[in-house]
């Protein structure tokens, strides 16, 4: 589904769309303002991005509370229609549309690699086969989340990233592999 909207073109492929999804399936809404501050980037840019997603039918705006606000959320179905994207949504859905444009936005740095910065040109994806129990998955899984933590304050305050600090799409997958895979 994903891949057929980034090949017809619908659907765009950026890491701040990626993220601004993420955040709307986590928050439920948000505006430009409060995703700048969760993402580190200008409210300007967001505000282009979600406008960018609105257009292409993946969010919506929400009611806004006091009337200036401009707040967006996944799309909600009309009565009587299937929903779209919404809290109805399974996670696997999303987790597929948050999947599609995390290997879309690798596919394109794999392609204009050459127009970073030499120092930017190498990436560190890997990728092993382990022999782990469901309780040791979950572990693997919270110590990733631990490690990457330690650099999220610096989504909310650019002060606090290092000079030459760019933003770096971590994507981590863990899961089992069935008979036959």
């Amino acid at each position: 589904m994903t891949e057929d909207l980034v090949r017809s073109g619908t659907l765009p492929e950026h890491a701040v769309r990626t993220a601004l999804l993420a955040l709307l399936a986590e928050h439920g809404t948000l505006t430009s303002t409060e995703a700048a501050a969760h993402l580190g980037q200008s409210s300007g840019l967001c505000s282009f991005h979600l406008r960018q997603l609105a257009r292409h039918g993946l969010i919506e705006e929400a009611p806004a509370l006091d009337g200036r606000a401009r707040p967006w959320r996944l799309p909600r179905a009309e009565p009587g229609q299937s929903p779209e994207p919404s809290e109805e949504q399974s996670p696997d859905e999303f987790g597929e549309l948050a999947r599609g444009l995390e290997d879309e936005s690798h596919r394109r740095w794999l392609a204009r690699r050459s127009e970073a910065p030499a120092e930017w040109q190498q990436d560190e994806a890997f990728s092993t086969v382990v022999h782990l129990t469901p309780a040791e998955l979950a572990a693997v899984g919270a110590e990733v989340r631990r490690i990457l933590a330690r650099y999220r304050g610096r989504e909310a305050d650019p002060a606090a990233r290092p000079a030459g600090a760019r933003p770096v799409a971590a994507v981590t997958r863990l899961f089992p592999l069935l008979e036959g895979d």
